[in-house]
């Protein structure tokens, strides 16, 4: 596999990072309901000229299948990012990148829920030193301070923002959409833009000034469009199994550049619960064989004699 072909999820997987790094610099600058509806008003005109047209001739299937668009521009757009920009006002960066890893592995969990797929050993044992390492990273190294509800607010909306995004990378391998990649990008973003309406216009709506223009150009363009499009590159010449593998180098990233940009500083609990719930996915995503063989099939059973 030449090198070239893992610079697209790799500058993905960076971006993302850096993305983390931005949720934390809105804070004071713009309200969060405002930079998570302006970041996809702001997708949403620069995609239009180019897939209008395409979106036309496929008006037919948007209008059959707008309710799964619907939902997945609900998921993938308005509440992973959303809740995101929300938590950032109550973690770090840091912890927000470490949180954002657990995607492929609640992937994993709720494949199994959603769509019966049988449940892997990777999947189980993996899941539980996961948990292991969430409860020592929301406790702040003591796991046992989570039984007197100590978790800080945007740990705990972080976690459901990575749930959200996995529920979303569920339900589009459950509903195959018949349209072309960029046109179901585009409908759903059309949805975001509308369920992000009006939570923006219930405000606080923060006016975009020189503050905070460049943290909207970041979010709406490199970290909305240009990562799409990175990770359908990445999907196509790779794979989706070898492409997610990437996605386990964003705690690194994200506590890089937060000691960078913020001069946020790692904590021993950061890289205990961090190897931790990086050995879960990878595990999760290497340790594949199902946990109960399937029955063979009658057609398999030897005959009666």
């Amino acid at each position: 596999m030449p090198l070239l072909a893992f610079l697209a999820p790799l500058g993905a997987v960076l971006i993302w990072s850096g993305n983390m790094t931005i949720n934390q610099l809105t804070v004071g600058a713009i309200a969060p309901s405002s930079i998570a509806f302006l970041r996809w008003v702001l997708a949403l005109a620069v995609l239009t000229p180019f897939l209008a047209p395409a979106a036309w001739r496929h008006r037919a299937a948007i209008c059959r299948e707008w309710p799964k668009l619907a939902v997945l521009g609900l998921l993938g757009m308005g509440l992973w990012q959303g809740l995101a920009y929300v938590a950032a006002e109550t973690t770090s960066a840091t912890n927000m990148g470490i949180l954002a890893a657990m995607v492929p592995l609640l992937t994993v969990l709720l494949s199994a829920l959603v769509l019966r797929e049988p449940p892997s050993l990777g999947g189980v044992a993996g899941g539980l030193i996961a948990l292991v390492g969430v409860s020592v990273l929301l406790g702040r190294g003591n796991p046992l301070s989570l039984l007197e509800l100590t978790v800080a607010k945007g740990d705990a909306l972080m976690l459901v923002a990575a749930t959200c995004y996995a529920l979303y990378g569920v339900m589009l391998k459950r509903w195959p959409i018949d349209l072309p990649p960029w046109v179901l990008l585009y409908g759903q973003v059309i949805f975001a833009v509308l369920f992000l309406l009006p939570p923006y216009l219930l405000g606080p709506m923060t006016p975009v000034d020189a503050g905070n223009v460049g943290l909207i150009l970041y979010a709406g363009i490199p970290a909305s469009i240009v990562t799409t499009f990175l990770w359908m590159l990445a999907i196509r010449r790779i794979g989706a199994s070898q492409a997610s593998i990437f996605i386990n180098l964003m705690p690194l990233f994200s506590a890089i550049i937060a000691m960078l940009a913020l001069g946020e500083t790692i904590a021993a609990f950061h890289f205990l619960g961090g190897a931790l719930i990086l050995a879960g996915v990878i595990m999760a995503q290497t340790l594949t064989r199902p946990l109960v063989q399937p029955a063979p099939e009658a057609a398999d059973q030897p005959k009666n004699q």
